[in-house]
């Protein structure tokens, strides 16, 4: 039976992989998956945070109908993906920072990590780096406030320049950086403004479209895309709601967890 395909993300992060999607594969159905109620996963115990995600992702899983499930986090692919492959009857495709394409594009062989706290501190980024960016100098940067930056963004509201140039400053200090990964699918909310807040032009390289080429790849029966797109949220929030209307998904529910 055709389904939508579900993203699923702690917060808002994962509308820019669904935007990706929606350009790879225009015709297929969308559904979206947010536990904003536990946002930020990067500050929460591991151990706690997989049962948490493989708890929520079935959830959502059941009440869409989706035919596949994209985890548009870094944070729960990195902790929980084989967990929820082994779990769910459905394909899983997981996202992990473009450390690769970035290393490719960079000319000066010195690319950023833009990434939160949790992502740019773990031995999966760390094996990232190893096997794909041997011939790079990396500057990794932790940027949690740019996660509550792309939340409010989403929410209606203008982001805080002042904050963006403070959180780019260490890249902005590194003169010969040419490439900067966007590691959090958060940040890519923020490009309007991103680009704005540095004196110089880099070229920026997030996930998304290599998440959609793949999921194209393993997901099959895909329902055609309506206008009743619907969102499933773990706690109610009205401002929330209005955004991931204006991203297509016209219908929210509360997702109620076992």
């Amino acid at each position: 039976m055709a389904g939508p395909i579900l993203v699923f993300d702690s917060g808002v992060g994962g509308l820019s992989v669904a935007a990706a999607l929606r350009r790879h594969l225009p015709a297929a159905a969308l559904a979206y998956a947010c536990d904003n109620a536990m946002l930020p996963y990067g500050v929460r115990d591991d151990d706690w945070l997989v049962k948490r995600i493989v708890d929520v992702c079935e959830a959502a899983v059941r009440a869409s109908g989706c035919v596949g499930l994209v985890v548009a986090c870094n944070t729960a692919s990195t902790l929980a993906l084989e967990r929820l492959r082994q779990r769910l009857e459905v394909p899983v495709i997981g996202t992990v920072p473009a450390i690769k394409p970035a290393a490719e594009l960079s000319r000066s062989h010195h690319i950023g990590l833009l990434a939160t706290s949790a992502t740019v501190r773990r031995p999966y980024t760390d094996r990232l780096i190893q096997s794909f960016a041997g011939n790079c100098r990396v500057t990794r940067v932790a940027a949690d406030a740019l996660v509550t930056e792309a939340e409010q963004v989403v929410r209606g509201k203008m982001p805080d320049m002042f904050c963006l140039r403070d959180v780019l400053a260490p890249l902005e200090a590194q003169h010969d950086l040419d490439t900067v990964v966007l590691g959090c699918t958060h940040f890519p909310l923020l490009m309007d403004w991103l680009p704005k807040a540095l004196t110089r032009s880099l070229q920026w390289v997030d996930s998304g479209d290599a998440i959609a080429r793949r999921c194209g790849q393993i997901v099959t029966a895909v329902a055609p895309r309506s206008e009743a797109e619907a969102a499933w949220l773990t706690a109610p929030a009205p401002e929330l709601a209005a955004g991931l209307r204006a991203y297509g998904f016209s219908r929210s529910y509360s997702l109620l967890i076992d």
